[in-house]
C-alpha cells in the first residue's frame, strides 16, 4: 500500500512540474488615462477563455496563461471604455491606460421642440429606455413603469379589460380641471397612450418641474411625457417579433357570508328584537323555500359563479431598416385581453409606420402613422348584486333551468346578463394618428422644423339591457345607439439655432403653435325593442322613442414660444423660456396669459477642486423656477347655455327655452401655478452608483372650481376662479451596478417620493358639501371617528348619547356630551399617500436573466366598499365582520338588529363610520425569468436572438386588508388580476 501511495505522489509531482513548465505567468497594471492611478477591481479576460482575474487595489493582475501563446486580452471597468490588448510572449508586464466612458453623459435626452446632452440637463426630467419598457409587458405602456418613475404615481383604474391607468405627477393641483399629464407622441399632442404599443417605443422622457414643461405652456402644467417611436436606421433590414400568452385570476377578493353564516346573522338580528330565542323559531324568520334550504346545507357563493379565468395576450412584428436617404419603421400588433368575468373581453388591433427621407443635404422629411382599432366588449359589474343577494338561493332550478328570481324574492338573478339575448355593451372604435414634417437646414446652425398632426377618431357604442337585465330588473328593454367623431389638428413651426464659440454655446428656439379640437357625438334611445336579438341596431321598431341628443365642442389654442439655453464650458448652464397661450375656452379678455420660467445648472465635478476627489465621477446642481397654467375646463364655461323646457298648452305639448342651471362667467380665467425646484445630480464610483434627489413648491392660485350657487338664485352652480393649492415634496431615485463580472451582473434600482398636498384657500369657509378643507388635501375623508362599540358595561354611557349596547361608538370631539355633525365630524385621512417608493433588481448570469420589482404607497386611506356591505336586519347578505354579541363584545361591527334598516344605520347610527381603512400596501409587482439561446445555436437556424421568459404580474400584496388589493382604492369591482404569461423575443 505504501509503495502505491509513493508512486502516486511521485506522479503527481510530476504532473506539476510538466504543468509548471507548459504555463507562464502574466502580470500587468490597468491605470486611468486621465490620472495615472491604478484602478482597482477591473476585470481582465482572455478573449474566448474562461482564464480571467480582477486587478488589485492598485490596479495590478496576475494570469497564468499557457506557455508559447499570445492571447488577447480584454479589460472592462464601469465608467470606462473597454478596451483589447494582444499579449505578447515575452514575459514582459502588460501596462493599459483605460479612458472614461463619456457615453452617459453624451447620451441625449429628449426634451420640449429639442434634444439636449444629459450633462447639459438643467431641469426635472427622468428617463425610460427601450429595455426598461420591456420588462413587465401590459397593454397600456404606463403600468410598465409603475413604482419607477419618481414623483409620478401610477395606479390602475380598475381590472376590467382594458382598463385605465391613474397617472399624476407630483400631486393634484387643480379641483376640477385636470390633474393628469400632457403626452406628446414624435413631437405632437396625443392623449391616447393607450394606443402606443410598447414595443414601438424607443424611449421615454417625464419632464416634473416648470423648467421643463414651460415650453409647452398651460398644456404641460401637470407635467408632460414625452415618447420617441423607433426609426429606421441604414444598413440590413432588422426584423423583430415579440409574443406573450397569459392566464389571470382573482388573486384577492373578499368573501361574503355562505349560508350558514347568513343564518346565524339574521337569527342573531331577530335575537335581538325578541322575535328568535332558538332554532325553533326559525319559521317565524325564514321562509319555506330558506327553510328547506337550510335543512339542504344549500350556500350558493354568486362571486365564484361569476369570476373566472381570463387571457392576456399580444403578438407583434417590427421591421426596420433603410438606406442613407431612406429609413424605415414598420409594425403591427394584436392584443387581446378577456376579462375576469364572462362577456368582458377587448381586441386591439395597431398598425405603425415611420419613414424619414433625406431629399438633399438641406432637406429632410418625414411621416409616422398610427392606426388603431378597438373591438371592446364591456360587462356591467354584477358583484354589487352577487355579494348581498341572498346565499341559500341557487341560480338554477331542480330542472337545470334559469331562474330570474330565485326563490321568487327581490332580488335578480346575478347571472341574469350573462343569458341569451339579455345584455350587450359593444364599442367599435377607430383612431389615426398621423403627423408629418419637414426640416429645413438653413445654415448649419440654423434649421426650421414644420410639424403637423392629425388625429381622427371614429366611435360607435350600442348598448342593449334586457327586460331581465341587471339595469332593467324587470322593466321593459332598452337600448341605446351611440356616436362620436373627433378631430383634432396640430401645427408647429420650431425655429433652432445652435452656435459653440470656444467655452460658450448657445441654443435659441423659437415656436409657434396652433391646436384646434372638434368633437362631435350623438345619441339615440329606443324601449320597448319587440326582437331582442336585434338589439340596438333596430331602434326604429322600439315602441318608446326617446328623444335623441347630439352634440357639437370646438375649442382653440394659439400659443408663441422662446426658449435661449446658454452653457460656459458645459459647467455653468443656463435656461430661459418664456410662452404666451390664448386659450378659446376663456372669456374675451383673458384668453391669453404668459408663462416664463428659467433654470441653471452648475456641473459641480468639472470644477479644478473636485479633481482629486476621484469617488465623485458626476455631481451637479440644478435650481429652476417657473409659471404654468390650467385652462382645462369644458368647452363654453364662460357662456350661459339655453336648454329645452317642455310644458303644454292646456292638452297640447309645446317645447320652451331657459337658461340652463349653470351659469357662464365671463370673469373666467386661467389658474395659474408657480414651482421652484432645487435637484442634485450625482455618479460615485465611476458611475456604478447614480442617482437623483428633488425638493419642490408649486403654489396654485385662481383654481377652476364649479362653485354652487344658493337655491334662491333659481340656478344651479357657475365655473370660477376661486381658492389655491400648495404641493411640496422630495423626490429620490438611485441606480447602482452592484456586481458585475465577464458572466454575471446584478444591478439595482430604487425609487422614494412624498408629495405633501394642501389646500391653501376656497374662497371662504370649507367646503362640507363636498369635503374640501383648508390645510388639508384634495381627496380626504370626513366623518364620525369610530371609537368602537358601546358595550354592556356602558348602559348608562351609552343611553347619554340616545344609544345602548351593540351600537357605534363616535367620538365626542368636543366633549359637550352629545354627538352633532357640526361640531363632531372631522378629517379622518387622505387618500393621498404618505409616501411612495419601489424597488428593482436585475440579475443576469450568461444567457440567464432574472428580475424582480417591488411597489410600496404607505399612508393612504381608502373607503373600503366591501367595509360597507352589512345589514343590521340580515336581510341582505353581509360580509364576513366580527359583529358584537353578548357573547362576543367585539368593538368592530355593531350588533345586528331586525328593527334597524341599512339606511337607518347609516345616517343615524354612524354606519358609514364603518368603510374606513388603511390603504398601505407593497406589492410584488412582477417577477421574470429569461433566457437567452446561444448565439450558436440561432446561428444554424438563421435567427439573429432569441430570448424565451415567464412573468408574474401582481403576485403578492402585504396590506393591513384580508384578500384585497387596495390598490384599487377601495371598490371591490372589476378586481385587479394576478397575471402568469410566458412570451418570446425573436430578432433576425
Amino acid at each position: 500500500m505504501k509503495n502505491w501511495l509513493l508512486l502516486l505522489v511521485l506522479l503527481l509531482g510530476l504532473a506539476a512540474h510538466a504543468s509548471a513548465q507548459q504555463a507562464r505567468q502574466l502580470t500587468g497594471q490597468v491605470l486611468d488615462d486621465a490620472t495615472g492611478q491604478g484602478l482597482p477591481g477591473v476585470t481582465v479576460v482572455v478573449r474566448n477563455t474562461t482564464i480571467g482575474a480582477s486587478t488589485d487595489a492598485d490596479g495590478n493582475f496576475t494570469l497564468s496563461l499557457p506557455a508559447g501563446t499570445e492571447p488577447t486580452l480584454v479589460f472592462s471597468y464601469v465608467g470606462y471604455l473597454a478596451s483589447t490588448v494582444a499579449a505578447a510572449d515575452n514575459g514582459g508586464a502588460v501596462k493599459v491606460r483605460l479612458k472614461t466612458d463619456q457615453k452617459a453623459l453624451d447620451e441625449v435626452v429628449v426634451i420640449g421642440y429639442g434634444e439636449v446632452k444629459k450633462s447639459d440637463v438643467t431641469g426635472s426630467i427622468v428617463s425610460v429606455k427601450e429595455e426598461d419598457l420591456k420588462k413587465i409587458p401590459a397593454a397600456n405602456v404606463m403600468e410598465t413603469l409603475q413604482g419607477r418613475l419618481p414623483g409620478v404615481d401610477i395606479t390602475s383604474a380598475g381590472g376590467s379589460a382594458g382598463a385605465a391607468v391613474n397617472i399624476t405627477v407630483r400631486g393634484n393641483r387643480s379641483i376640477l380641471a385636470s390633474n393628469g399629464p400632457l403626452f406628446i407622441v414624435d413631437g405632437v399632442q396625443y392623449n391616447s397612450i393607450q394606443d402606443i404599443n410598447p414595443n414601438d417605443i424607443q424611449n421615454m422622457e417625464v419632464l416634473k418641474d416648470a423648467a421643463s414643461t414651460a415650453i409647452y405652456g398651460a398644456r404641460g402644467a401637470n407635467g408632460v411625457i414625452i415618447v420617441t417611436t423607433k426609426k429606421g436606421a441604414a444598413g440590413k433590414t432588422r426584423v423583430t417579433l415579440n409574443s406573450y400568452y397569459g392566464r389571470t385570476d382573482v388573486a384577492f377578493y373578499p368573501k361574503v357570508n355562505n349560508g350558514a353564516e347568513y343564518v346565524a346573522q339574521k337569527r342573531e338580528a331577530n335575537r335581538t328584537t325578541g322575535n328568535w330565542t332558538s332554532p325553533t323559531d326559525d319559521s317565524k324568520i325564514f321562509t319555506p323555500l330558506e327553510l328547506q334550504a337550510i335543512a339542504n346545507g344549500t350556500s350558493t357563493n354568486w362571486a365564484d359563479l361569476l369570476l373566472r379565468n381570463g387571457v392576456q395576450q399580444e403578438h407583434q412584428i417590427g421591421i426596420a431598416g433603410g438606406s442613407e436617404k431612406t429609413k424605415f419603421y414598420l409594425s403591427a400588433d394584436y392584443y387581446n385581453e378577456q376579462g375576469l368575468f364572462r362577456n368582458d373581453q377587448l381586441n386591439r388591433y395597431s398598425f405603425r409606420a415611420n419613414i424619414d427621407q433625406a431629399i438633399n443635404d438641406k432637406v429632410r422629411v418625414g411621416l409616422q402613422n398610427q392606426l388603431t382599432y378597438y373591438n371592446l366588449d364591456a360587462r356591467r359589474d354584477p358583484t354589487n348584486l352577487a355579494n348581498k343577494i341572498n346565499p341559500l338561493f341557487t341560480p338554477y332550478d331542480a330542472n337545470g333551468g334559469f331562474v330570474n328570481y330565485p326563490n321568487n324574492a327581490a332580488f335578480l338573478n346575478p347571472l341574469a346578463d350573462e343569458q341569451a339575448n339579455a345584455y350587450a355593451n359593444n364599442t367599435r372604435r377607430t383612431r389615426t394618428f398621423s403627423t408629418a414634417y419637414v426640416s429645413y437646414q438653413i445654415l448649419p446652425s440654423l434649421n426650421l422644423r414644420s410639424n403637423l398632426g392629425l388625429t381622427l377618431s371614429n366611435e360607435r357604442s350600442g348598448i342593449y339591457q334586457g327586460q331581465y337585465s341587471i339595469d332593467r330588473n324587470g322593466q321593459v328593454n332598452q337600448a341605446s345607439y351611440g356616436t362620436g367623431f373627433e378631430t383634432n389638428w396640430s401645427w408647429e413651426n420650431i425655429l433652432n439655432y445652435n452656435k459653440t464659440l470656444g467655452d460658450h454655446s448657445l441654443n435659441v428656439t423659437g415656436v409657434t403653435s396652433l391646436l384646434t379640437f372638434n368633437l362631435e357625438n350623438s345619441v339615440a334611445q329606443g324601449r320597448g325593442i319587440p326582437v331582442p336579438y336585434q338589439q340596438y341596431y333596430a331602434l326604429a321598431n322600439s315602441a318608446q322613442p326617446v328623444q335623441p341628443y347630439t352634440n357639437l365642442t370646438r375649442s382653440k389654442l394659439l400659443s408663441l414660444t422662446g426658449r435661449v439655453q446658454y452653457g460656459y464650458k458645459s459647467r455653468y448652464l443656463l435656461t430661459l423660456t418664456a410662452r404666451e397661450d390664448a386659450s378659446s375656452k376663456l372669456y374675451t379678455g383673458n384668453k391669453a396669459a404668459f408663462f416664463p420660467s428659467a433654470a441653471v445648472a452648475w456641473r459641480i465635478v468639472d470644477e479644478n477642486f473636485m479633481k482629486g476627489v476621484t469617488p465623485v465621477t458626476d455631481l451637479k446642481l440644478r435650481v429652476s423656477y417657473g409659471r404654468a397654467g390650467n385652462y382645462d375646463v369644458a368647452p363654453y364655461s364662460s357662456q350661459s347655455l339655453l336648454t329645452r323646457i317642455p310644458f303644454s298648452f292646456g292638452e297640447v305639448s309645446a317645447a320652451g327655452y331657459g337658461f340652463d342651471k349653470r351659469v357662464g362667467n365671463t370673469n373666467l380665467d386661467w389658474e395659474i401655478s408657480w414651482t421652484k425646484n432645487v435637484g442634485l445630480d450625482f455618479g460615485l464610483i465611476r458611475n456604478r452608483l447614480t442617482g437623483s434627489i428633488d425638493v419642490y413648491e408649486t403654489l396654485t392660485s385662481d383654481l377652476l372650481l364649479d362653485n354652487n350657487l344658493p337655491s334662491t338664485t333659481g340656478r344651479g352652480n357657475i365655473i370660477e376662479n376661486i381658492g389655491g393649492t400648495r404641493n411640496r415634496g422630495v423626490e429620490v431615485g438611485v441606480n447602482a451596478l452592484a456586481v458585475e463580472t465577464p458572466d454575471f451582473r446584478w444591478n439595482v434600482g430604487a425609487t422614494w417620493f412624498k408629495n405633501q398636498e394642501r389646500i391653501l384657500e376656497l374662497g371662504g369657509a370649507d367646503d362640507l358639501l363636498n369635503n374640501r378643507f383648508v390645510g388639508y388635501p384634495v381627496r380626504v375623508f370626513y366623518d364620525y371617528e369610530k371609537i368602537g362599540i358601546w358595550q354592556a358595561n356602558e348602559v348608562d354611557a351609552a343611553k347619554a348619547f340616545g344609544q345602548k349596547p351593540g351600537q357605534i361608538k363616535v367620538k365626542d370631539q368636543n366633549g359637550d356630551g352629545k354627538i352633532t355633525a357640526a361640531a363632531d365630524r372631522v378629517v379622518l385621512g387622505t387618500a393621498v399617500p404618505k409616501w411612495s417608493g419601489s424597488f428593482n433588481s436585475d440579475f443576469a448570469y450568461k444567457g440567464i436573466d432574472l428580475s424582480f420589482q417591488v411597489f410600496a404607497r404607505i399612508g393612504q386611506m381608502i373607503n373600503y366598499e366591501y367595509a360597507q356591505i352589512f345589514d343590521p336586519q340580515g336581510i341582505e347578505n353581509s360580509g364576513v365582520h366580527n359583529y358584537w354579541t353578548p357573547e362576543n363584545p367585539s368593538n368592530d361591527y355593531p350588533r345586528p338588529d331586525a328593527s334597524l334598516s341599512k339606511s337607518t344605520m347609516q345616517n343615524s347610527l354612524y354606519g358609514t363610520t364603518l368603510q374606513y381603512r388603511d390603504g398601505s400596501f407593497a406589492k410584488l409587482r412582477g417577477v421574470t425569468l429569461g433566457y437567452n439561446l446561444p448565439k450558436g445555436l440561432l446561428e444554424k437556424i438563421g435567427v439573429g436572438t432569441a430570448r424565451i421568459y415567464v412573468q408574474g404580474k401582481n403576485l403578492v400584496t402585504v396590506s393591513k386588508i384580508d384578500n384585497y388589493d387596495p390598490e384599487r382604492g377601495g371598490p371591490i369591482t372589476t378586481p385587479i388580476p394576478r397575471v402568469v404569461l410566458a412570451g418570446i423575443n425573436l430578432g433576425f
